[in-house]
């Protein structure tokens, strides 16, 4: 019994943990500033792997000046593929294999009842957080393990760069399994058919 508790208070740090991870992830316009209070209060009844890596990244976004927020938000997600929070791109490329895996993830949303914003692509990171957050633990296991290599990928390729974001990232894979799937060594490069997807954050 203690045990089934235990497991379900972890289940419960993890969903909130995640659902901050989303919104410190989002670009830092107004909206995303103006939740920085409840993220605080949400962190101060939270605790666990993940944690301290938050408070830092709500502490950055409350005391920056909101210009030089966007722009190291945009230096750090727009500017390379390579750091993109569209996690798709990481195991599938700008393949077709990418657009089967944006239409399989939307089906999977619908089928858990979730409906992300018309603006965003399924894959973008806080959309799929703020899934994870609210779905049943199956189902957020389920589309986080499926995303878990492009997470580790993501984080490596933020180690040369000076930002509180990757702290966020190791934050969410703090939440997870210590052991991802096999990743790949780098994402397909089939450009043919497609057009372009987003690199960063929606705005």
């Amino acid at each position: 019994m203690r045990l089934a508790r235990s497991r379900a208070v972890d289940t419960r740090q993890h969903a909130a943990l995640r659902q901050i991870a989303g919104w410190c992830l989002q670009y830092p316009d107004d909206a995303v500033l103006g939740k920085l209070g409840l993220l605080r209060a949400c962190l101060d009844e939270t605790s666990g792997p993940g944690h301290d890596e938050l408070s830092r990244a709500v502490t950055y976004l409350g005391q920056g000046d909101p210009r030089a927020l966007a722009s190291h938000y945009i230096e750090v997600f727009d500017r390379k593929p390579r750091r993109t929070l569209h996690l798709s791109w990481f195991l599938d490329g700008d393949t077709r294999r990418r657009g089967e895996t944006l239409a399989a993830l939307r089906r999977f949303y619908r089928t858990h009842g979730f409906a992300p914003a018309e603006n965003e692509l399924p894959d973008f990171l806080p959309v799929i957080l703020e899934f994870a957050a609210a779905a049943e633990p199956a189902a957020a296991t389920e589309v986080l393990d499926r995303f878990h290599p492009a997470l580790d990928l993501l984080h490596r390729n933020m180690s040369t760069m000076d930002t509180p974001y990757r702290g966020v990232v190791g934050a969410v894979l703090a939440t997870l399994p210590a052991t991802p799937a096999p990743r790949p060594a780098a994402p397909p490069a089939e450009l043919v058919g497609l057009d372009p997807f987003p690199t960063g954050g929606g705005r």
